[in-house]
Protein backbone atom coordinates (compact mmCIF):
# COMPACT_ATOMS: atom_id res chain seq x y z
CA UNK A 1 0.00 0.00 0.00
CA UNK A 2 1.56 3.32 -0.67
CA UNK A 3 1.84 6.51 1.30
CA UNK A 4 -1.04 8.24 -0.45
CA UNK A 5 -3.21 5.40 -0.16
CA UNK A 6 -2.27 4.75 3.55
CA UNK A 7 -3.30 8.49 4.92
CA UNK A 8 -6.30 8.02 3.06
CA UNK A 9 -7.36 4.78 4.84
CA UNK A 10 -6.26 6.72 7.72
CA UNK A 11 -8.50 9.38 7.36
CA UNK A 12 -11.51 6.83 7.00
CA UNK A 13 -11.56 7.14 3.16
CA UNK A 14 -10.51 4.52 0.68
CA UNK A 15 -8.39 5.87 -2.60
CA UNK A 16 -11.69 5.11 -4.60
CA UNK A 17 -13.99 6.93 -2.57
CA UNK A 18 -11.94 9.95 -2.53
CA UNK A 19 -11.22 10.07 -6.22
CA UNK A 20 -14.93 9.78 -6.92
CA UNK A 21 -16.15 12.59 -4.99
CA UNK A 22 -14.46 14.96 -7.23
CA UNK A 23 -16.12 17.02 -9.55
CA UNK A 24 -15.29 16.25 -13.41
CA UNK A 25 -12.58 19.16 -14.76
CA UNK A 26 -14.78 20.51 -17.67
CA UNK A 27 -17.83 21.16 -15.54
CA UNK A 28 -16.12 23.90 -15.23
CA UNK A 29 -16.71 24.72 -18.98
CA UNK A 30 -20.41 24.29 -18.45
CA UNK A 31 -21.25 27.98 -17.57
CA UNK A 32 -19.07 29.05 -20.85
CA UNK A 33 -20.57 26.39 -23.23
CA UNK A 34 -23.67 27.10 -22.41
CA UNK A 35 -23.28 31.01 -22.99
CA UNK A 36 -21.61 30.47 -26.12
CA UNK A 37 -24.74 28.25 -27.30
CA UNK A 38 -26.95 30.46 -26.54
CA UNK A 39 -24.89 33.68 -27.86
CA UNK A 40 -23.94 32.60 -30.65
CA UNK A 41 -24.81 29.33 -31.88
CA UNK A 42 -28.80 30.23 -31.67
CA UNK A 43 -28.57 32.92 -33.96
CA UNK A 44 -25.95 30.86 -36.47
CA UNK A 45 -29.04 28.37 -36.63
CA UNK A 46 -31.36 31.12 -37.18
CA UNK A 47 -29.15 33.07 -39.83
CA UNK A 48 -28.65 29.75 -41.79
CA UNK A 49 -31.90 29.00 -41.45
CA UNK A 50 -33.23 32.14 -42.43
CA UNK A 51 -30.39 32.37 -45.66
CA UNK A 52 -31.95 28.85 -46.75
CA UNK A 53 -35.42 29.48 -47.19
CA UNK A 54 -36.72 31.15 -50.14
CA UNK A 55 -40.35 32.76 -50.09
CA UNK A 56 -42.04 32.46 -53.34
CA UNK A 57 -43.63 36.49 -53.89
CA UNK A 58 -46.94 34.79 -55.94
CA UNK A 59 -48.07 32.66 -52.69
CA UNK A 60 -45.95 33.36 -49.93
CA UNK A 61 -45.12 29.81 -49.51
CA UNK A 62 -41.89 29.03 -48.38
CA UNK A 63 -38.88 26.26 -49.37
CA UNK A 64 -35.71 25.42 -48.37
CA UNK A 65 -33.21 26.70 -51.06
CA UNK A 66 -30.08 28.40 -51.93
CA UNK A 67 -31.85 31.61 -54.46
CA UNK A 68 -31.00 33.83 -51.30
CA UNK A 69 -27.31 33.10 -51.92
CA UNK A 70 -27.15 33.08 -54.75
CA UNK A 71 -29.24 36.57 -54.80
CA UNK A 72 -26.51 37.68 -52.50
CA UNK A 73 -23.50 36.61 -54.76
CA UNK A 74 -24.99 38.84 -57.65
CA UNK A 75 -25.32 42.46 -58.33
CA UNK A 76 -25.25 45.34 -56.00
CA UNK A 77 -24.87 42.68 -53.35
CA UNK A 78 -21.40 41.27 -54.99
CA UNK A 79 -20.13 44.43 -55.25
CA UNK A 80 -20.92 45.54 -52.01
CA UNK A 81 -18.88 42.66 -50.45
CA UNK A 82 -16.36 43.08 -52.84
CA UNK A 83 -15.67 46.57 -51.69
CA UNK A 84 -15.50 45.60 -48.22
CA UNK A 85 -13.06 43.17 -49.26
CA UNK A 86 -11.14 45.89 -51.03
CA UNK A 87 -12.03 48.56 -48.50
CA UNK A 88 -11.00 46.27 -45.15
CA UNK A 89 -7.65 44.92 -47.41
CA UNK A 90 -6.23 48.49 -48.13
CA UNK A 91 -6.91 49.51 -44.78
CA UNK A 92 -4.88 46.40 -42.98
CA UNK A 93 -2.00 46.67 -44.82
CA UNK A 94 -1.85 50.88 -44.02
CA UNK A 95 -2.41 50.32 -40.66
CA UNK A 96 0.01 47.20 -40.77
CA UNK A 97 2.85 49.56 -42.36
CA UNK A 98 2.14 52.40 -40.17
CA UNK A 99 1.81 50.54 -36.70
CA UNK A 100 5.04 48.55 -36.92
CA UNK A 101 7.27 50.97 -36.90
CA UNK A 102 5.55 52.77 -34.24
CA UNK A 103 5.08 49.71 -31.87
CA UNK A 104 9.36 49.58 -32.59
CA UNK A 105 10.10 52.49 -31.32
CA UNK A 106 7.62 51.66 -28.36
CA UNK A 107 9.07 48.82 -27.71
CA UNK A 108 13.29 50.06 -27.55
CA UNK A 109 12.04 53.26 -26.44
CA UNK A 110 14.09 53.22 -22.60
CA UNK A 111 11.34 55.14 -20.88
CA UNK A 112 8.97 53.23 -19.18
CA UNK A 113 6.51 55.67 -19.32
CA UNK A 114 6.34 56.35 -22.71
CA UNK A 115 5.90 52.73 -23.60
CA UNK A 116 2.47 52.52 -20.45
CA UNK A 117 1.13 55.68 -22.75
CA UNK A 118 1.54 54.41 -25.94
CA UNK A 119 -0.03 50.94 -24.86
CA UNK A 120 -2.68 52.48 -22.66
CA UNK A 121 -4.03 54.84 -25.30
CA UNK A 122 -3.88 52.36 -28.30
CA UNK A 123 -6.23 50.19 -26.16
CA UNK A 124 -8.53 52.98 -25.72
CA UNK A 125 -8.16 54.08 -29.48
CA UNK A 126 -8.37 50.27 -31.03
CA UNK A 127 -12.03 50.10 -29.46
CA UNK A 128 -13.08 53.73 -30.11
CA UNK A 129 -15.34 54.08 -33.23
CA UNK A 130 -19.63 54.24 -34.39
CA UNK A 131 -20.78 57.10 -34.25
CA UNK A 132 -18.58 59.73 -32.43
CA UNK A 133 -15.45 58.92 -34.58
CA UNK A 134 -17.50 59.54 -37.43
CA UNK A 135 -18.82 62.93 -36.21
CA UNK A 136 -15.08 63.93 -35.33
CA UNK A 137 -13.69 63.05 -38.47
CA UNK A 138 -16.81 65.39 -40.15
CA UNK A 139 -16.38 68.40 -38.10
CA UNK A 140 -12.46 67.82 -38.25
CA UNK A 141 -11.96 66.94 -41.86
CA UNK A 142 -15.75 67.15 -43.60
CA UNK A 143 -16.64 69.73 -46.28
CA UNK A 144 -17.02 71.94 -43.61
CA UNK A 145 -14.60 70.66 -41.41
CA UNK A 146 -11.99 73.12 -39.12
CA UNK A 147 -8.83 71.54 -41.02
CA UNK A 148 -11.11 71.70 -44.25
CA UNK A 149 -11.88 75.33 -44.32
CA UNK A 150 -8.05 76.33 -43.02
CA UNK A 151 -6.57 74.23 -45.66
CA UNK A 152 -8.88 74.88 -48.78
CA UNK A 153 -9.06 70.78 -49.33
CA UNK A 154 -12.36 71.32 -50.58
CA UNK A 155 -10.78 72.77 -53.83
CA UNK A 156 -7.96 70.52 -53.86
CA UNK A 157 -10.54 67.47 -54.14
CA UNK A 158 -10.25 66.32 -50.99
CA UNK A 159 -13.32 64.63 -49.92
CA UNK A 160 -13.95 62.22 -46.28
CA UNK A 161 -16.94 60.89 -47.75
CA UNK A 162 -15.27 58.64 -50.38
CA UNK A 163 -13.03 55.22 -49.89
CA UNK A 164 -10.03 56.87 -49.25
CA UNK A 165 -11.57 59.04 -46.49
CA UNK A 166 -13.20 56.23 -44.98
CA UNK A 167 -9.73 54.64 -45.14
CA UNK A 168 -8.55 57.07 -43.05
CA UNK A 169 -10.79 57.10 -40.72
CA UNK A 170 -10.51 53.41 -40.38
CA UNK A 171 -6.35 54.07 -39.11
CA UNK A 172 -7.72 56.10 -36.87
CA UNK A 173 -8.25 52.56 -34.97
CA UNK A 174 -6.18 50.05 -36.59
CA UNK A 175 -3.32 51.25 -36.39
CA UNK A 176 -3.44 51.33 -32.45
CA UNK A 177 -4.81 47.88 -33.05
CA UNK A 178 -1.84 46.80 -34.83
CA UNK A 179 0.48 48.45 -32.14
CA UNK A 180 -1.33 45.86 -29.57
CA UNK A 181 -0.74 43.01 -31.40
CA UNK A 182 2.95 43.44 -32.87
CA UNK A 183 4.25 44.73 -29.27
CA UNK A 184 4.71 41.26 -27.93
CA UNK A 185 5.92 39.75 -30.77
CA UNK A 186 8.74 42.86 -30.68
CA UNK A 187 8.79 42.01 -27.00
CA UNK A 188 10.15 38.74 -28.40
CA UNK A 189 12.69 39.20 -30.49
CA UNK A 190 15.64 38.68 -28.29
CA UNK A 191 18.95 40.42 -28.20
CA UNK A 192 21.42 37.88 -28.59
CA UNK A 193 19.93 37.93 -32.30
CA UNK A 194 21.00 40.91 -32.72
CA UNK A 195 24.35 40.57 -30.90
CA UNK A 196 24.85 37.77 -32.87
CA UNK A 197 24.30 39.18 -36.75
CA UNK A 198 25.98 42.60 -35.53
CA UNK A 199 29.52 40.52 -34.19
CA UNK A 200 29.31 38.82 -37.57
CA UNK A 201 29.17 42.17 -39.69
CA UNK A 202 25.43 42.48 -40.17
CA UNK A 203 24.11 46.26 -40.45
CA UNK A 204 20.97 46.87 -39.24
CA UNK A 205 18.94 46.77 -42.21
CA UNK A 206 20.45 43.44 -42.87
CA UNK A 207 19.44 42.11 -39.38
CA UNK A 208 15.92 43.16 -40.12
CA UNK A 209 15.96 41.24 -43.53
CA UNK A 210 17.58 38.59 -42.67
CA UNK A 211 16.48 37.83 -38.93
CA UNK A 212 13.84 40.09 -37.48
CA UNK A 213 11.25 40.03 -40.71
CA UNK A 214 11.39 35.99 -41.31
CA UNK A 215 10.52 35.67 -37.41
CA UNK A 216 8.25 37.99 -37.56
CA UNK A 217 6.27 37.23 -40.66
CA UNK A 218 3.91 35.10 -39.25
CA UNK A 219 2.52 37.55 -36.41
CA UNK A 220 2.69 40.08 -39.20
CA UNK A 221 0.31 38.09 -41.32
CA UNK A 222 -1.62 37.33 -38.35
CA UNK A 223 -1.61 41.29 -36.98
CA UNK A 224 -2.91 41.97 -40.95
CA UNK A 225 -5.79 39.26 -40.95
CA UNK A 226 -6.82 40.83 -37.36
CA UNK A 227 -6.90 44.18 -38.64
CA UNK A 228 -8.70 42.92 -42.26
CA UNK A 229 -11.33 41.27 -40.25
CA UNK A 230 -11.74 44.44 -37.86
CA UNK A 231 -12.42 46.40 -40.62
CA UNK A 232 -14.43 44.30 -42.57
CA UNK A 233 -16.80 43.93 -39.41
CA UNK A 234 -17.26 47.81 -38.87
CA UNK A 235 -20.86 49.65 -39.63
CA UNK A 236 -21.80 52.24 -37.45
CA UNK A 237 -18.84 54.23 -38.51
CA UNK A 238 -18.91 53.57 -42.41
CA UNK A 239 -23.14 54.16 -41.93
CA UNK A 240 -22.90 57.34 -40.35
CA UNK A 241 -20.24 58.95 -42.28
CA UNK A 242 -20.80 57.83 -46.16
CA UNK A 243 -23.82 56.34 -46.27
CA UNK A 244 -24.41 54.41 -49.91
CA UNK A 245 -21.89 56.82 -51.26
CA UNK A 246 -19.38 53.57 -50.67
CA UNK A 247 -20.83 50.33 -51.32
CA UNK A 248 -20.22 48.04 -48.37
CA UNK A 249 -21.76 44.46 -47.53
CA UNK A 250 -22.49 45.99 -44.10
CA UNK A 251 -24.69 48.56 -45.20
CA UNK A 252 -26.39 46.46 -47.90
CA UNK A 253 -27.65 44.34 -45.10
CA UNK A 254 -28.78 47.16 -43.13
CA UNK A 255 -30.95 48.63 -46.33
CA UNK A 256 -31.97 44.72 -46.95
CA UNK A 257 -33.46 44.31 -43.28
CA UNK A 258 -34.97 47.91 -43.05
CA UNK A 259 -36.48 47.42 -46.58
CA UNK A 260 -34.97 50.76 -47.68
CA UNK A 261 -34.20 49.76 -51.12
CA UNK A 262 -36.57 46.96 -51.69
CA UNK A 263 -39.21 45.04 -49.65
CA UNK A 264 -38.91 41.46 -48.45
CA UNK A 265 -35.58 41.10 -48.83
CA UNK A 266 -34.76 39.79 -45.25
CA UNK A 267 -33.44 36.27 -45.94
CA UNK A 268 -31.26 38.39 -48.93
CA UNK A 269 -29.54 39.82 -45.77
CA UNK A 270 -29.33 36.79 -43.99
CA UNK A 271 -27.30 35.22 -46.54
CA UNK A 272 -25.23 38.17 -47.03
CA UNK A 273 -24.64 37.61 -43.33
CA UNK A 274 -23.61 34.27 -44.04
CA UNK A 275 -21.10 35.52 -46.80
CA UNK A 276 -19.36 37.45 -44.04
CA UNK A 277 -19.15 34.93 -41.72
CA UNK A 278 -17.69 32.59 -44.36
CA UNK A 279 -15.09 35.16 -44.73
CA UNK A 280 -14.46 35.46 -41.23
CA UNK A 281 -13.93 32.26 -40.69
CA UNK A 282 -11.68 31.98 -43.78
CA UNK A 283 -9.44 34.81 -42.33
CA UNK A 284 -9.83 32.70 -38.63
CA UNK A 285 -8.50 30.24 -40.43
CA UNK A 286 -5.48 31.57 -41.96
CA UNK A 287 -4.92 33.86 -38.08
CA UNK A 288 -4.64 30.87 -35.73
CA UNK A 289 -2.05 28.62 -37.89
CA UNK A 290 0.02 31.60 -37.89
CA UNK A 291 -0.10 32.97 -34.36
CA UNK A 292 0.99 28.87 -33.30
CA UNK A 293 3.96 29.09 -35.60
CA UNK A 294 4.57 32.37 -34.27
CA UNK A 295 4.79 31.29 -31.15
CA UNK A 296 7.55 28.34 -31.44
CA UNK A 297 9.98 31.26 -32.17
CA UNK A 298 9.20 34.03 -29.38
CA UNK A 299 8.24 32.01 -26.60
Amino acid sequence: MTATATVAVAAGQTPARRRGRRAPAWLAAVPLLAFTAIAFGVPAVAMLGGALTVDDPATGASAYGTGNLTASLQGAYLTALLGSVELSATAAVLAAVLGLPLAQAVVTSRSRALREAVLTASGVLANFGGVPLAFAFVATLGNSGVLTRQWGLTEKGWSLYSFWGLVLVYLYFLVPLMVLTITPALDGLRTQWREAARNNGATTLQYWRHVALPVLTPSLLGGFVLLFGSAFAAYATAAAMVGSAVPLVTLQISDALSGNVLVGQENVALALSLDMVVVAGLVMAVYLPLQRRSSRWLT
